[in-house]
């Protein structure tokens, strides 16, 4: 095996291998892509950089990818989200330049994007834009060499769009993330049902009769605070958009400012992909037990600085559990150190829903590798006929039909004449 590598340990293969194969069987849309791939090779001799969440449906994404005839090489966006048996069976059984090791610290982590970009990449792939960052910042002589990229979540979205709007983005990007059969669904369904199965697996706290602070109410936030209703919680919402919060109400979901939120919360989960949504003046009004958990790209939602100065000691209580000791007699407890409690304290979304996800993923890249030479130097969003053929192949997956129009109503949707 010549495939370059940086995983924790490749006798942990085999059991990568059965988890990337268990979840394929889940994943039919990217199955059905790749086996075109293979056919048609639309990606021969593109050299492809992705700095995604190294999971098992991350590992079919490459796979591919890689049978479209692209040089893939695989880096972790988080430094807790990598599955080390998903990245040794990428290396071992699929022979995927990886480089992903579970809890690698800050300097490791950087080294690991940095061999990515080793490779020259023609195609960057990003989730979160760490690794669009580190190219911008520190080897801007590779930008003439990359055609495009994707960006797979909010956060990374909103980081090119401000690349973008000051000028400095230095090729074309376009943002999965806002997608229909992305953020209505993987935001959705699977933030919602995965953020609280992280809060379960690290606690195993009863979620009914608690009351379960949301805060943010985009996509990811809708589908939290739906999971947890459903779960038997009283959900409170907190916003700063006046649109989300009046959607929020009418879903039945009690909105409050954060500062009276805090009184209340057994189980707080932020949702927002902003700065210090809980900060210091709110640890200092939360009750004895509160649970702080981060479903947000990057654990700087919780001011984390701020609640170590303010503890008089720390413990590790559970594995994904930090216990903050505030004095007389008020603890407050952290999982997987603020970092997305999904991904670090579970094992990310379902497999049948990143199926959208990584579909829009692969087409938008050979999308990418045909329409280079005319795009310019900012994000777009998932062309719709890419989005409304994911949707459609997944409805055939699921044995789902539905109607089309008719002749008369194709052309009564072209006429302006009829009324009543």
């Amino acid at each position: 095996m010549t495939v370059d590598y940086d995983v924790r340990d490749l006798a942990l293969a085999d059991d990568g291998r059965l988890r990337i194969e268990w979840a394929d069987r889940q994943m039919p849309v990217l199955a059905r892509i790749r086996e075109r791939f293979e056919k048609e090779r639309p990606l021969d001799g593109i050299r492809i950089a992705a700095c995604l969440h190294v999971t098992t449906e991350t590992a079919n994404l490459m796979r591919t990818l890689r049978d479209g005839g692209a040089e893939v090489t695989l880096c972790a966006s988080n430094p807790l989200s990598t599955q080390d048996e998903t990245a040794a069976g990428l290396v071992a059984h699929h022979e995927i330049a990886t480089y992903a090791i579970r809890g690698v610290d800050q300097h490791g982590y950087y080294k690991h994007i940095n061999a990515a970009l080793d490779r020259k990449p023609m195609i960057t792939m990003d989730d979160g834009c760490d690794l669009v960052t580190v190219l911008h910042q520190q080897r801007q002589d590779q930008l003439p060499d990359v055609i495009g990229g994707t960006e797979e979540t909010t956060t990374g979205v909103i980081r090119l769009r401000a690349m973008q709007s000051r000028g400095v983005l230095g090729y074309p990007i376009v943002g999965i993330n806002n997608a229909d059969t992305k953020h209505l669904f993987d935001n959705r369904y699977g933030t919602g049902q995965s953020a609280l199965d992280g809060v379960i697996r690290a606690t195993n706290v009863l979620i009914a009769g608690t009351t379960v602070v949301v805060c943010g109410y985009g996509m990811c936030g809708r589908g939290v605070a739906s999971r947890a209703k459903g779960l038997g919680a009283d959900v409170v919402v907190t916003e700063v958009d006046p649109t989300r919060a009046l959607e929020a109400a009418m879903d039945g979901y009690r909105v409050l400012p954060t500062s009276d939120a805090v009184t209340q919360g057994d189980i707080f989960i932020t949702v927002t992909g902003n700065k210090h949504v809980l900060r210091g003046e709110h640890f200092e009004l939360m009750k004895d037990g509160a649970i702080l958990a981060n479903a947000g790209h990057f654990d700087i939602e919780l001011e984390l600085t701020a609640l170590r100065a303010m503890s008089k000691s720390r413990r590790e209580v559970r594995p994904e559990v930090e216990e903050f000791d505030l004095g007389g007699d008020r603890r407050i407890y952290v999982l997987s150190d603020g970092r997305l409690v999904n991904l670090a304290a579970a094992e990310g979304h379902p497999a049948s829903v990143m199926d959208m996800s990584f579909a829009n993923q692969a087409l938008t890249v050979e999308w990418l590798v045909a329409n280079a030479d005319k795009l310019e130097k900012k994000v777009y969003d998932v062309p719709v006929e890419i989005d409304k053929d994911v949707a459609r192949l997944k409805l055939e997956t699921m044995g789902i039909r539905i109607d089309e129009l008719t002749e008369e109503q194709l052309a009564y949707m072209e006429e302006w004449e009829e009324g009543t």
